[in-house]
């Protein structure tokens, strides 16, 4: 194997974080695009619970996104630098509240009819709560810390973007949360995004391998 395989789905917010880390690290992979109703048995053997992003190296299998994140910036940090450590510290605060509170949420307003006795407006308010504390966050900057991309967005904001997307006219309404407002717009038409949302043919064995980088 000359090139990490990437086993990939392009609309999964892990999947789409960890590709903006290999594509700002300048790390080239073989990207291996899956449909999650139908897994290659090839990823599952390599990684058995079966979710994505799954990057296969030569050595060892990552499956967790944060640490494909942190694998890619160990070969190529492009940050480094970018923050000091009292944000780097934030940063991970933040990464942290977005993996476990505002998931939790965002999963049960978006995907309400998958679980029982949901109160899907409840959860929609407490995902609005933690974009109001991050909103007070920001200085009017590029990106959430500043004018360069960090780990922080590239973490966070395809969660965001999922938010935005399950209503948008109601987001785009809310006056608290004007710079992320604006964030996420500047985010949806950067080059990064455009770069990791191309489409690629669900993959399949024996076909002529398709490069990322």
């Amino acid at each position: 194997m000359s090139y990490p395989i990437l086993y990939s789905f392009i609309r999964c917010p892990y999947a789409m974080r960890a590709r903006m880390a290999l594509k700002l690290c300048n790390i080239k992979c073989e990207i291996r695009e899956v449909r999650l109703n139908n897994k290659p048995y090839q990823m599952i053997k390599q990684s058995p619970k079966g979710t994505v992003p799954v990057l296969v190296l030569k050595n060892k299998v990552i499956d967790e996104s944060n640490e494909i994140i942190d694998w890619a910036l160990s070969k190529n940090n492009v940050f480094d630098g970018n923050l000091d450590k009292l944000n780097t510290d934030l940063t991970n605060e933040l990464i942290k509240l977005f993996d476990s509170k505002f998931k939790y949420n965002l999963d049960r307003y978006k995907y309400s009819s998958r679980y029982e006795k949901v109160d899907q407006e409840k959860h929609k308010i407490a995902c609005l709560e933690i974009l109001i504390y991050l909103d007070s966050l920001i200085s009017n900057n590029k990106w959430i810390l500043g004018n360069e991309i960090n780990k922080l967005d590239i973490s966070i904001l395809p969660f965001i973007r999922q938010f935005r997307i399950a209503d948008v006219e109601w987001f785009d309404s809310q006056y608290k949360i004007k710079r992320i407002k604006n964030i996420i717009i500047n985010f949806s038409n950067s080059d990064l995004f455009k770069d990791v949302m191309k489409k690629y043919d669900v993959w399949e064995e024996n076909t002529k391998p398709v490069f990322f980088s």
